[in-house]
């Protein structure tokens, strides 16, 4: 199964997050999404999101500048 990308390199916070929402809005239940972001709040902010809406944070990660992202679609 390949895994949608979504590549918020170089914004700033809401501006991730909201890209984030709005992609997850188009998966079905189950479906991953991978985020890469530059904005270091970003790792709190997709924590906090994921908490809010229920959706799964199955990994985070930092390679040099970026961060990286998958989140599962809940139900």
């Amino acid at each position: 199964m390949s895994i949608m990308t979504i590549d918020c390199t170089g914004m700033n916070c809401p501006i991730p997050i909201l890209r984030l929402s709005k992609a997850v809005k188009n998966l079905k239940t189950g479906e991953r999404l991978e985020m890469i972001a530059t904005d270091p709040g970003s790792v709190k902010d997709v924590q906090a999101w994921s908490q809010q809406t229920g959706n799964t944070l199955v990994e985070s990660r930092q390679e040099r500048e970026r961060y990286k992202f998958i989140v599962e679609k809940a139900a």
